[in-house]
């Protein structure tokens, strides 16, 4: 058996297709959300709609994938996604047309479910050769995406600083040529660390034994996770802005926000592990609902990089779970039905969160409407999951 690190190392290579499809090409958009917004003349409603087309992309491409892994292996699907999604990003920093912009988000949203989805699956046969820190493993795959909101924070200001300074006309696009280099350079890390694990093409592709029924409280719970969620990740920055934030006071946030990610596997991996039904999502959904609202009861620093370090060390072990439900109660040959499943439903939230929010904030009330939806919306989740059971033990 392979030592415990040896595994780890693998499951830190493997989670660099997190880092890429939802780090760099997702989650870095908060932080060009008010350059672009206030370059381009978006409304709150427009600026959403942008993270919209990416989920609806999202969506497309997490229904596509399963057909595809019948046909191809999983490490060539991952490896076109990775590398789509970095030509996309590349592609934005080209253009000011809104539609093209649009079209773009949407074309990313498609490669990232590729890679995301794949690499999700290739992590849970990882974790199968070690079967006793699975919640750690996960939680490795999915904490990629920290280290790419990390990188973002680091690389996005120096990228338009030089660009302002450059007196270039729309600074934000350097940015995303920017975040497109760095998804070439981990999409060959991500190349070799898949190489070690193998899963054959039409592996772990079967429906057999998954019902959605049997699913169904922690699909809600789960989907509204993604309603909620993405509501804060799509205009916390704006909102900081709002606020009077300097701009290095804003970096400072973003830079915790992802390290929270990265210690997210180590903070809740047992409870992964301990829990064989929805208890996991429902704690995580509650915390992140009190992350959401702090802003709204606050604006001094301390308050703010509190909510920033809570949602960041939470919101992706949300996405871990619901992997870890889906390994402790199907059999191998169902796991890509049931994380198909509740990717199509994390997909749907995300198509709603970021317009609905937009829509509510662009109203009276502002940003902080918007922010009492998504943490209402976050409640309700956890709601759901806490009503969702094991199918392989009777909970006490």
């Amino acid at each position: 058996m392979k030592s415990t690190w040896h595994i780890v190392l693998v499951a830190v290579g493997v989670s660099f297709a997190a880092t890429i499809s939802l780090g760099l090409a997702r989650f870095s958009f908060a932080l060009l959300l008010p350059q672009m917004r206030e370059d381009l003349s978006w409304s709150y409603l427009l600026a959403g709609s942008m993270n919209t087309a990416n989920a609806v992309g999202y969506l497309c491409g997490a229904m596509v994938t399963p057909a595809l892994m019948r046909k191809h292996s999983l490490r060539s699907i991952l490896l076109l996604g990775a590398a789509a999604t970095t030509v996309f990003m590349a592609m934005t920093s080209f253009t000011i047309d809104t539609t093209v912009l649009l079209v773009l988000r949407y074309l990313t949203g498609i490669a990232s479910a590729f890679a995301f989805v794949t690499g999700g699956i290739l992590t849970a046969s990882l974790a199968t050769i070690y079967g006793r820190r699975i919640g750690l493993i996960l939680g490795v795959y999915y904490g990629g995406a920290g280290v790419g909101i990390f990188l973002s924070a680091l690389f996005i200001p120096v990228a338009i600083s030089y660009a302002t300074s450059d007196q270039r006309p729309h600074p934000w696009q350097v940015a995303w040529l920017t975040l497109a280099v760095l998804g070439l350079v981990l999409s060959f890390g991500l190349a070799r660390s898949s190489a070690a694990i193998s899963v054959t093409a039409g592996a772990s592709t079967s429906c057999s034994k998954f019902k959605i029924i049997n699913f169904a409280f922690g699909l809600f719970g789960y989907g509204l996770f993604g309603v909620g969620y993405i509501g804060y990740m799509t205009f916390i920055v704006a909102y900081l802005r709002e606020q009077g934030m300097t701009d290095g006071t804003i970096g400072t946030f973003y830079t915790l926000l992802g390290i929270g990610v990265c210690l997210s596997p180590f903070l809740w991996g047992k409870l992964l592990d301990r829990y064989k039904a929805g208890q996991p999502m429902a704690i995580l959904n509650f915390l992140l609902s009190v992350a959401t609202a702090i802003p709204l009861f606050s604006n001094a620093l301390v308050p703010l990089f509190i909510s920033g370090v809570l949602f960041g060390s939470v919101f992706l072990s949300v996405v871990a779970s619901t992997t870890a439900l889906v390994r402790h109660n199907l059999p191998q040959a169902s796991w890509s039905a049931g994380i198909s499943a509740f990717t199509t439903v994390f997909a749907l939230g995300q198509i709603v969160g970021p317009a609905v929010t937009g829509w509510i904030s662009d109203g009276e009330g502002g940003l902080e409407r918007g922010f009492i939806f998504s943490a209402a919306t976050l409640l309700a989740g956890a709601i759901f999951a806490s009503r969702q059971r094991s199918l392989s033990i009777q909970d006490d």
